[in-house]
């Protein structure tokens, strides 16, 4: 007798296909954060970048090509883990997860509700164009906030830090370096989000009425989406672009980005936020960088193979997590605050 049905087996395989096709068409044709029209945008602003460096002289094929991808990424084993986590954060932590996060418009709608209980319910005060444009302004303002305060809490939080410190694993960082997060990173990541961006959303309905909505492209706000067309990948890339002056304070370039991953000390737990620089600007975090490329070095020392591995990216930080639950007091003069290399 068997022990599989093989009618429901195949319903299966055919369930998996089907996602993976989906998830394909998307990756080719939605105009997402992460998507073939992403990845082209970045690509186009790297090769306009190399030409403005060479100032006027002719930019080969081969010398183009060996700028975009040098071998030094190419042949790393931190690309290849990499590649690994992009599969499976791709195509399967979305939905294994989904169960494990708070609803935004739960949250958004308790909020109104609450305000309205509390001061009375409020008329619509704008409508069209101004109430979806200043409800797309603040949505994004306070999706900046949570990813800071996420990332925040991720730096110096020990067992929070556990997952996270798998990103800060790459030791040359590329656009699929976006995946390379451990599950529970995510699932507190997009919590904190849901949270801040829900209290912000009902707060905003509340002033605006009930039919302000954002605009959004892809189920993406399209402020987000422009920052991340223009500067997302870069800032996970070989790509010294830096922003100076008041621009440095405002917005958070590629080479921001790149300092936060260095193992320098001076850069640890700095440029915290996503594409604005006004929370780290705000609350002490941020780092300008300069205008000439700053040699860095990227990883979490000690470094070690098996960070690259499936047992050093997934299964290790769980147990190093369980162990900072134990109750047990620090030794007298040895600080607590999670090191970052």
């Amino acid at each position: 007798m068997s022990l599989v049905d093989p009618t429901q087996f195949m319903q299966l395989v055919a369930a998996v296909l089907s996602l993976i096709a989906d998830k394909l068409v998307t990756l080719a044709l939605s105009p997402g954060t992460f998507s073939l029209a992403s990845l082209l945008s970045a690509l186009c602003i790297a090769t306009l970048f190399l030409g403005l460096k060479r100032r006027g002289r002719p930019l080969r094929p081969r010398v183009l090509l060996r700028a975009l991808f040098p071998r030094r990424l190419r042949r790393s084993r931190s690309t290849r883990a990499d590649i690994a986590f992009f599969f499976f954060t791709f195509f399967l932590v979305g939905i294994l997860i989904s169960w494990a996060v708070l609803s935004f418009h739960v949250i958004d709608n308790a909020t109104d509700e609450l305000l309205a209980a509390t001061f009375g319910a409020q008329p619509p005060r704008l409508a069209g164009w101004t109430a979806t444009g200043l409800m797309t302004l603040v949505l994004f303002v306070a999706y900046e906030l949570g990813y800071w305060i996420d990332h925040y809490l991720s730096h110096n939080v020990p067992f929070l830090w556990e997952f996270h410190k798998v990103h800060h694993t790459a030791e040359v960082l590329s656009p699929l370096t976006n995946f390379r997060v451990h599950p529970i990173d995510t699932i507190v990541f997009h919590n904190v989000l849901a949270v801040v961006m829900g209290v912000a959303g009902g707060a905003a309905h509340f002033l605006l009425g009930r039919g302000a909505a954002p605009f959004d492209i892809a189920n993406s706000n399209v402020i987000v989406l422009a920052f991340f067309f223009l500067i997302g990948h870069l800032q996970h890339s070989h790509f010294w672009i830096a922003f100076t002056g008041v621009w440095g304070r405002v917005i958070l370039s590629p080479a921001h980005h790149q300092i936060h991953h260095s193992t320098d000390s001076a850069h640890f737990n700095k440029n915290l936020g996503s594409f604005l620089a006004i929370w780290d600007w705000m609350f002490g975090t941020l780092h300008v960088p300069s205008k000439q490329r700053q040699k860095l070095d990227f990883g979490v020392e000690p470094k070690g193979q098996d960070a690259h591995t499936v047992t050093g990216g997934l299964i290790a930080p769980v147990f190093r997590a369980a162990s900072h639950l134990r109750h047990r007091e620090p030794e007298r003069g040895v600080s607590t605050e999670p090191r970052r290399a």
